[in-house]
């Protein structure tokens, strides 16, 4: 995987592929509840959401679809809910990609959000969706790229990620249905990946790097399609 600029192409691809199944799951069993709170407008049910690729201790642990570690990163409950993540990506994304590379930024998105949601599904969260697993792995890499550079900019990088860190902890206290096993999973994911994998300053990404980053966009393309097709399937009896 070669990006452009910082490789800002991917977390575009990243964005779109979470737009566009975001949008399958309205299409396969979507509703507007312009009753309810904002957070439901625009909310897939349920039942698309097994479909395409919810996961937690159910889908996982009970009915042994551990795909859904990777598809669960894609899909999201509602408009304000991808609105958010997206826009999050959307900052800590390029930051990432440039301090370690695109390809790396792509397996600390995948793996970290596998990281987080297998912690989840352990701490026993029965169903969870929603990308912010795998941008707190950004988060934790970026903590970890901080600590360990060190220096000015190191300092710099460590205040404005204890930032977020604290945002994210007061958020999760605060706001019901937050899943702070996926968060807190996804950010030790992230703080695990960077030291195994390095940093730009460190070391040009190698050829490993990119074939990892390869096996995370098939695994991920699979999913998502696996996902899509089985909804199909179910639907179209």
């Amino acid at each position: 995987m070669r990006g452009g600029q910082n490789g800002n192409w991917q977390i575009n691809a990243i964005i779109v592929a979470n737009v566009a199944y975001y949008l399958l799951s309205l299409l396969v069993g979507a509703h507007r509840d312009f009753s309810g709170s904002p957070l439901s407008f625009l909310s897939p049910d349920q039942r698309s959401l097994m479909l395409l690729g919810a996961t937690g201790s159910v889908p996982v642990l009970r009915l042994g679809r551990y795909w859904t570690l990777i598809s669960a990163s894609y899909l999201h409950g509602g408009l304000l809910h991808i609105f958010f993540n997206m826009m999050a990506l959307r900052q800590i994304g390029p930051w990432v990609s440039s301090e370690f590379g695109p390809n790396r930024m792509f397996i600390i998105y995948t793996l970290g959000g596998v990281s987080g949601y297998l912690v989840s599904c352990l701490a026993g969260v029965s169903v969870t969706i929603g990308a912010s697993a795998s941008v707190c792995g950004l988060i934790g890499a970026l903590f970890f790229f901080g600590k360990s550079r060190g220096g000015s900019y190191g300092a710099a990088v460590s205040r404005e990620v204890s930032g977020w860190l604290i945002s994210l902890f007061l958020f999760g206290f605060v706001m019901p249905g937050i899943n702070n096993w996926g968060h807190g999973g996804g950010i030790v994911g992230g703080v695990v990946l960077a030291k195994l994998l390095g940093y730009q300053e460190r070391g040009a990404e190698t050829t490993g790097h990119r074939l990892v980053a390869l096996l995370c966009l098939l695994a991920t393309v699979g999913v998502i399609v696996f996902g899509g097709f089985l909804a199909y399937v179910v639907l179209s009896n």
